[in-house]
Order: C-alpha cells, then structure tokens, then sequence
C-alpha cells in the first residue's frame, strides 16, 4: 500500500510539480497507480526521493541524476560506474565545502573586526 503525491510531497518536502517532472524525465521510475489511476508511492520510491534530494543539494547537475538514475535501473552490472559517478561527485562536494570553510573563515574575520570596531 502506497501513499499519494501528496503525501509523498509532503514526506519528501519536494512539490507535486517536482515529483512529476522527476517521474516525466526518468529520474524515478513511472510510480505505481491505486485502484483509481493515482500515483501510490512506496517506502522505496521515498527513499530513492530521499536520495535524489540528497544528490541535488550536493549540487549534481540533472543531467548526471539521470544518468546515474538510468545505470540504477541497469541493475548489479553498473554498479562499479555508479561508485565512480558517486566518487567524482564526492570530491566535488568536499572542493565546495572546503571553498566555503575558506568564506566562512572571512565573514568570520569581518565581523571579528566590527566587533572590535564597534567596541573602541
């Protein structure tokens, strides 16, 4: 037994519309329907949400999400392509995090000196 697209936007914080354009472009396989023709969402299908959420804010392009999606539905045989796709992305992350502890480190100096600024 599923849940509806609704649910499902709500369980994944992802919009109906997003849900649909992931499932239009093959990022999720086409979702199973209830007895009335509705999407019926799975605990499979919310994890792979989960995941595909996760990949985004990372910031892997579509593009990639989809290739990675469609070597997922290649089954076993792909997975050593997929670790690889997981591991670039990875070293991509880890470049931005390290760009953004360098930011961070400067906003922190900026407002150290305002501080002191303000307290002469």
């Amino acid at each position: 037994m599923g849940i509806t697209i609704q649910e499902a936007s709500r369980v994944s914080g992802l919009s109906t519309h997003t849900l649909r354009y992931y499932e239009r472009i093959g990022l999720i396989h086409e979702v199973g329907r209830d007895s009335g023709g509705r999407r019926s969402y799975t605990r499979p299908d919310l994890d792979w949400l989960d995941f595909l959420t996760k990949l985004r804010t990372t910031g892997m392009p579509i593009a990639e999400m989809c290739r990675y999606a469609e070597l997922r539905r290649r089954g076993p045989a792909t997975a050593a392509e997929r670790r690889r796709m997981l591991e670039i992305h990875r070293a991509r992350v880890l470049e931005r995090i390290a760009q953004l502890s360098e930011d961070l480190s400067i906003l922190d100096y900026k407002i150290d000196l305002y501080h002191a600024m303000e307290n002469s």
